[in-house]
């Protein structure tokens, strides 16, 4: 009967196919200059986002943000081959899809379907980023891995407020001086880059689903 209900549950079509908007946060970064503290070096994000809603408990989201980075190895604890000191700053374009997953039915009206304003999600997708550092620039695949709220002021309007940390398959996001510092070789699946975002977004729903069906001969 719990698979059952579940089931019904997943089912039930939100009332819009879609919405859009955009978002602002602060990003972080985690790799060769800085190893434990995501929060050391805050940079600014911006971005725009557009969603497909198949149903109340689910999402499809398509996510553009740009983000930027920047560490100082002078801040860590560790200290580098020949006491070398390394510092950089990058701006990272993002683009992506996204899968997210409601914990509770989300929506306004239609009481039967027994919709909430506000859900927690978990979120986890693919994308690629390109990122430019001291003129030289990257492009890489990557794994955006996160979770959030969100809250319904009103009918079509979304107030949203979402972490993420995305797993980067290059070491060169923060620029090739970083690239190799401890003489250990990186590859697509080893490397240190990662970077956070904390973000602030505004959506609106639009698309309306047909409620009713009328067949015509």
């Amino acid at each position: 009967m719990m698979f059952a209900a579940v089931t019904s549950m997943l089912g039930q079509e939100a009332k819009y196919k879609f919405d859009m908007g955009g978002q602002l946060g602060m990003s972080g970064y985690l790799g060769d200059a800085n190893t434990s503290n995501i929060f050391k070096h805050p940079g600014f994000s911006v971005g725009l986002s557009f969603r497909y809603i198949p149903n109340v408990r689910m999402a499809v989201r398509g996510v553009f943000n740009t983000l930027s980075l920047s560490g100082n190895t002078a801040d860590m604890e560790n200290v580098l081959p020949d006491g070398m000191v390394y510092d950089f700053k990058s701006q990272v374009y993002d683009l992506g899809v996204r899968y997210e997953f409601n914990f509770f039915p989300y929506g306004v009206g239609e009481t039967y379907k027994r919709l909430r304003r506000w859900t927690p999600y978990l979120t986890a997708g693919v994308g690629v980023a390109l990122a430019t550092c001291d003129g030289n620039s990257a492009v890489a695949p990557n794994i955006p891995l996160g979770f959030g709220v969100k809250y319904k002021p009103r009918e079509r309007w979304n107030v949203g407020l979402e972490f993420t940390m995305t797993k980067n398959f290059s070491d060169k996001i923060d620029g090739k001086q970083l690239n190799d510092l401890y003489g250990i070789k990186s590859s697509f699946l080893k490397n240190t880059d990662w970077y956070s975002n904390i973000s602030v977004s505004v959506t609106y729903e639009f698309g309306e689903r047909c409620s009713t069906c009328h067949y015509v001969d």
